[in-house]
């Protein structure tokens, strides 16, 4: 069993006094039956958050960061043969332009239903098939692109970039020069498409761009199972530091209660926990009885290893 925690911690001020108030009781049973094992990360800007850096190892892929075949593997989940493709997932987005700076909104908060999807994505073909793009419809925030410039091109992940300035996280280089000329070109053919008008007319956010992200081709991966809970997301990209309290609390009083008890039977177990800069796995602890027992009253504290991240 294998659980992996995305967004388990914060590097705003908010954030860390948020953490030094929680009270993990489940946490730290675990943290007194594991130790560390592999950490993943270096720094909040790299284009690869720690969580998918971490999936990635526990996949087996190869790849720099940003350049791991996340799209491959979501559109062959989504159905699609992907072939020897390169492919990269093209996500519906709204930009909020503001007067210093252009921010992407949440994706999951256009509540994009299907049929506006497909006729968005239809809207915007001709754009990208005119340049030798393929393009496939996954789900109604997963659309996927094929071309050959996506074999290594390194592109921020969306965990990285919403509520963010997206100036920062744009790719950059030669293979890129198109990527951003598509990029104006679907801006302005959305901008008064009926769709995104009788959005608006709701209330609803308009679809106005798009975000690329996942790119290469696909790998194989490992067997090791991972259950990713992604509870604490959108709480946390959302900066709704007393909901991402609770959902702390729901995690610790559910699966991690249910990992602990597991470790505690001897059953073999690892944690992944995820911050902005690094993911830290732990595993069974090893050694000698009294090695073990030693852990177990002088482990450090949930909160010093989630602010450690």
């Amino acid at each position: 069993m294998h659980l992996l925690v995305p967004f388990a911690s914060a590097l705003s001020e908010a954030g860390r006094h948020t953490i030094r108030d929680l009270n993990l009781p489940n946490l730290e049973r675990l943290l007194g039956r594991l130790q560390p094992a592999e950490r993943h990360g270096s720094d909040e800007y790299s284009l690869t958050p720690p969580h998918e850096a971490s999936l990635a190892a526990a996949r087996g892929w190869q790849g720099g960061a940003g350049a791991l075949p996340f799209a491959a593997h979501a559109a062959h989940a989504d159905g699609i043969e992907v072939l020897d493709l390169a492919w990269g997932q093209l996500t519906p987005v709204h930009w909020h332009v503001g007067r210093d700076e252009i921010l992407l909104t949440d994706p999951e908060s256009l509540q994009l239903e299907e049929a506006e999807s497909r006729a968005l994505l239809e809207a915007v073909r001709d754009l990208f098939e005119s340049e030798g793009f393929a393009l496939a419809w996954g789900a109604p925030l997963r659309w996927y692109a094929a071309h050959e410039s996506f074999a290594e091109l390194p592109t921020a992940s969306l965990d990285r970039v919403v509520g963010r300035n997206v100036d920062r996280w744009l790719p950059a280089g030669r293979e890129a020069r198109l990527l951003r000329r598509l990029q104006n070109e679907v801006q302005m053919l959305l901008y008064a498409h009926p769709i995104n008008e009788a959005r608006e007319a709701r209330g609803a956010l308009a679809v106005n761009s798009f975000w690329l992200s996942g790119c290469g081709r696909w790998q194989e991966s490992l067997a090791e199972p991972v259950q990713i809970d992604e509870r604490l997301r959108a709480p946390l990209l959302g900066e709704d530091w007393a909901a991402w309290a609770e959902a702390w609390r729901a995690l610790d009083a559910g699966p991690l209660a249910a990992l602990a008890a597991a470790a505690e039977r001897g059953e073999p177990v690892t944690l992944t926990l995820a911050g902005e800069r690094f993911a830290q796995r732990f595993e069974n602890a090893s050694g000698s009885w009294w090695a073990r027992l030693r852990r177990r009253v002088s482990h450090p504290s949930a909160a010093d290893v989630l602010e450690a991240l």
